[in-house]
């Protein structure tokens, strides 16, 4: 019994002077995505508090491609030390799991959540010669002209494609998806009435919203916008529990020992709570969080659960 005792005590203590005695050297934290976009901007604001608890700096390392997944590989096959961290995103972590027949990673055991940084609320346009001044309006005249609307999203298993996918499924529509190679693209043709409708995040939007170009019909997040006060909600229109945003989190690799993911957990959190990571964020209407790991993995899992079927029901493939 007293053996067991001290092995026990043993373990403690060792597991408490390995996260005392991490980091002794540079963080590598990789973003899965081109710079520039949303991704970057919550990993640089973090990226620069956590370095101020942790006394070392962490060095942003953006690989685009493949969805996400050549990054998740890598971080998937690195060392399990803590000095190897890869930014979450709802597409790598809950879509492409099942977006995807086969994947050279286990998304869950190879990935060990460390903390939900940010949620970015996406939004429901379209052009302005849309006779429809609100979700309800633009659901009625989708339903009277069924296969006769397109909207278009930044690619397949886009998080814009995903959001229309999942308002076709609650809502009962049929609108036709025309994919697209980027953002400014969709926009493109958008703004010129090509296509009818899309969902995004406000920072490419607001502008053509402001210039008269295109219509907020609805917000995909819990609660209204500040920006945009008198758009409501997906939700409150006729569809409870609705949600749609883009978020980011924090993960590093499955074997990660316990303690370095808590001491990552704790300067995460305090990081995306700080007031100067919320004001940055604020900017792009996003909503700083800081979980610990077992709130993040219990979102992952409801995310993965909720957009598995998204992307069952609409027959979405990566190709």
């Amino acid at each position: 019994m007293n053996r067991i005792f001290l092995a026990v005590l043993a373990a403690l203590l060792a597991g408490s002077a390995q996260a005392q005695s991490w980091p002794t050297k540079p963080i590598r934290l990789l973003v899965p995505f081109a710079p520039g976009g949303s991704s970057s901007i919550v990993a640089r604001a973090v990226a620069v508090e956590m370095e101020k608890g942790l006394g070392q700096p962490i060095i942003i390392d953006n690989r685009p491609g493949g969805g996400g997944n050549i990054a998740m590989q890598e971080v998937a096959r690195a060392e399990p030390d803590g000095y190897t961290l890869i930014i979450g995103h709802i597409g790598t972590l809950a879509v492409n799991p099942f977006m995807f027949e086969k994947l050279p990673f286990d998304t869950n055991a190879d990935f060990a959540p460390v903390s939900l940084l940010a949620k970015v609320p996406n939004i429901f346009v379209v052009h302005a010669d849309v006779p429809a001044k609100d979700l309800r309006e633009f659901v009625a005249l989708a339903k009277s002209q069924p296969g006769k609307l397109y909207y278009g999203s930044a690619g397949n298993g886009s998080a814009g494609h995903l959001a229309i996918e999942y308002l076709k499924l609650v809502a009962g529509i049929d609108i036709v998806h025309v994919p697209y190679k980027g953002t400014g693209p969709n926009l493109l043709d958008l703004v010129a009435g090509r296509t009818q409708a899309t969902a995004a995040g406000t920072p490419p939007l607001m502008p053509h919203v402001k210039a008269g170009k295109l219509r907020v019909i609805a917000v995909g997040s819990p609660q209204r916008l500040s920006v945009l006060p008198d758009v409501g909600t997906v939700a409150e229109q006729g569809y409870p529990g609705f949600e749609t945003t883009q978020w980011y989190g924090l993960n590093a690799p499955g074997k990660t020992p316990a303690s370095i993911i808590k001491r990552l957990a704790d300067e995460a959190a305090k990081a995306a709570r700080h007031p100067s990571v919320q004001e940055r964020f604020a900017v792009d209407d996003a909503e700083g969080i800081g979980s610990t790991p077992e709130v993040y993995a219990e979102f992952i899992a409801k995310e993965q659960a909720r957009w598995g079927e998204v992307v069952r029901k609409a027959g979405i493939k990566a190709n």
